[in-house]
Order: C-alpha cells, then structure tokens, then sequence
C-alpha cells in the first residue's frame, strides 16, 4: 500500500503489524476460543480494513482503542 508521506514516513513492516493484530487477538478473545480461532475472527473482521490502511490513523491507536473499535463494529 503506498502511504502520504505528509502523514507517516514509511508503511509499518510485517513484525510491527503483526504486534498490532497479535494484541487485537489477545485483547478480544473469547472464552474458551483457541488461538487459531482468533487470528481467523479477527482477519475476517471488517476493522482490518481500516488498521491496514496506513493513511489514517487506526494503526498508531493504543492497542486498548483498536479492541474497543473492534468491539464497537468500527472507529
């Protein structure tokens, strides 16, 4: 994805974005879900969307704001 550089220098690498989903797994797993179960709930999950598109600003949220987000249905 190419990024606006008056917004953020360079796209987050893969080990960053992968800290983001892996606390947005953990951070909403349900009881009793393993952690396979997880990644596909979340990959699925229309939020990944918006984190994935570097120009706004969903990926630089806490982690806490982007479970509440997933919760809530969207930013």
């Amino acid at each position: 994805m190419d990024v606006e550089k008056e917004l953020v220098a360079k796209a987050p690498n893969a080990l960053q974005m992968g800290k983001v989903y892996q606390r947005l797994i953990r951070d909403t797993a349900l009881p009793d879900e393993d952690y396979v179960e997880g990644i596909f709930r979340v990959y699925n999950h229309e939020i990944c969307d918006v984190v994935d598109n570097y120009n706004c600003s969903a990926y630089f949220e806490p982690s806490y704001v982007i479970a509440r987000a997933y919760q809530a249905g969207g930013f």
